[in-house]
């Protein structure tokens, strides 16, 4: 059985409320660099079985990788809290996933509210 969950625009926005850590791979069936990582996020998925590993077929899912403006793929996100921490497009080798997964866990989400509050303020008295 996968460790991984398929995203869809069914089941994407609930998968994001209900869960406090969500990871996304954005990917298609004809990219090279996806099918290499495939196998490491898979790997990564096993050894945080407390995280939930979403992928979205950008291919089946056009609409989710425009909303997110997926440019190039495989791109990998992290969510937590329902806030987007982590974009990179480009597949990662085992030991950066692993590092983005840890600094992603230690991230103090009411500080990055608190800057995302202060960033949208600041972007509102600039207009």
């Amino acid at each position: 059985m996968s460790a991984t969950v398929e995203l869809t625009k069914e089941n994407f926005d609930q998968t994001v409320t209900d869960n406090e850590f969500v990871l996304i791979d954005f990917w298609a069936e004809w990219c090279g660099p996806c099918k290499q990582f495939a196998p490491v996020y898979e790997k990564a998925a096993e050894d945080n079985p407390d995280l939930v590993f979403g992928k979205v077929d950008t291919e089946a899912q056009p609409e989710l990788a425009a909303a997110f403006g997926i440019q190039s793929i495989p791109t990998l996100m992290i969510v937590r809290d329902q806030v987007a921490v982590f974009a990179q497009p480009g597949a990662l080798p085992q030991a950066a996933l692993t590092d983005v997964i840890g600094q992603a866990r230690k991230l103090d989400m009411d500080q990055v509210r608190r800057q995302i509050a202060e960033q949208q303020q600041s972007g509102t008295q600039d207009a």
